[in-house]
């Protein structure tokens, strides 16, 4: 059995082929280079096109991250599966930091440390947690993880995903008949959403003003992909006071051009794509499980995290 690993965007191949190797002494592990002998599973992120052409022979292409967006728009062999890491250490960080935007929020932290760089000593009446809905979009394994970490803090929390759901301590809507109930009933928004034909442009004017019933004071977390984003209606939103910030990680272009407004606009808290890092260690455990079930027979059926083409997660 051979695994080539093929990384781009200042990820380190070897590291990854070192873990591969422990895990899987009985492959043979290589990063790739062109010309490579042909692999029967590999492991990538961000892969070029090249790649792809010559490696024909690939069984599974295990991606690095959560999003697959990138790999869905590249030609691949017939038979070749997509697998997508299902947790690994990343559904903990995406509960800590949109927990951590949430409170900050909700909490006015950042008017008090706008007020102590002031040096004023300043009084807030507390906020009623009743009146912050937040609403989770995508309910998958992070989505999910997410919803149930923000219950904690007893705040009311919906859910919106393309399928019916239901999870304990989440109001549950779903498909395009279900999105106004959603959004009317949300104060707060996080996006986790893949990344899809359907889902690209979802956070506009048109669906950001119906949060909290289309009054004001809409809240928005973005950690999914910039794309989902149309940047141009956001400055717009908050001028108006329509919504009263933004946290956002992802962007369309990255990183964020240093003259990008976003940068600089009072009521944006910006994040270089921080809020859930691949853990390799328990990356690599997770890829290798699977590619030892392959080897002993499985479907790709029986893994999770195997990407639906169709669609597009």
């Amino acid at each position: 059995m051979r695994i080539t690993v093929c990384l781009t965007d200042n990820n380190r191949p070897e590291p990854w082929v070192e873990g591969l190797r422990a895990e899987l002494p009985q492959a043979e592990v290589e990063a790739w280079t062109p010309g490579a002998a042909l692999a029967d599973h590999a492991v990538v992120w961000a892969p070029p096109q090249a790649f792809l052409d010559e490696q024909q022979r690939l069984r599974g292409l295990f991606n690095i991250g959560a999003g697959v967006d990138a790999l869905l728009k590249l030609r691949l062999p017939p038979h070749t599966r997509i697998v997508r890491l299902d947790d690994a250490g990343m559904s903990v960080q995406m509960a800590e930091y949109v927990c951590h935007a949430l409170i900050r929020h909700f909490r006015e932290f950042d008017a008090y440390e706008a007020d102590a760089r002031q040096g004023v000593w300043s009084y807030r009446r507390p906020r009623a947690r009743r009146d912050f809905a937040v609403g989770v979009m995508g309910l998958g394994v992070l989505g999910e993880r997410v919803g149930k970490a923000i219950a904690q803090f007893e705040f009311p929390v919906r859910g919106w995903s393309r399928s019916p759901k239901q999870i304990d301590g989440i109001q549950c809507f779903d498909g395009a008949q279900g999105l106004d109930a959603f959004l009317a009933a949300s104060r707060v928004l996080v996006c986790l959403l893949p990344l899809t034909t359907e889902t690209r442009g979802i956070l506009r004017a048109g669906t950001l003003g119906r949060l909290n019933g289309g009054r004001p004071g809409g809240y928005l977390i973005n950690v999914a992909r910039g794309a989902h984003l149309v940047e141009d209606d956001l400055i717009p939103l908050l001028d108006a006071g329509q919504l009263a910030g933004a946290t956002l990680d992802v962007f369309a272009s990255e990183p964020l051009a240093p003259a990008h407004p976003f940068w600089r606009h009072p009521k944006i808290t910006v994040t270089p794509h921080a809020s859930a890092r691949t853990q390799r260690e328990e990356s690599v455990a997770q890829i290798a499980a699977k590619i030892r079930a392959l080897e002993a027979g499985a479907d790709f059926s029986a893994l999770a995290g195997v990407v639906d083409g169709q669609r597009g997660y």
